[in-house]
């Protein structure tokens, strides 16, 4: 499955716009990045509506992986993705 990290730059008081959609997918890791495992037609959904749902000036980057096992990640402190082992 292709692993994705979700990165937006959006208006502040759209942000709970852009907050609320990856949620359905994605496990939220800081304030506007979101990352995880996704099926082929979840990430063209992804892509498909979050370019729609912007306004000039703002900018989602999409970060593509083949799987998990290719991304080396290094996390200090606390880590978000924990708390999904135990949904």
């Amino acid at each position: 499955m292709p692993y994705a990290i979700v990165v937006y730059d959006v208006q502040a008081e759209r942000t709970a716009k852009f907050l609320k959609y990856p949620r359905r997918y994605l496990t939220h890791v800081q304030n506007s990045v979101f990352e995880g495992e996704l099926t082929e037609g979840q990430l063209v959904e992804v892509k498909e509506t979050v370019e729609s749902m912007l306004d000039t000036g703002e900018s989602v980057m999409v970060y593509q992986m083949a799987s998990e096992k290719y991304v080396d990640r290094s996390v200090f402190s606390e880590d978000p993705m924990d708390d999904q082992q135990f949904l």
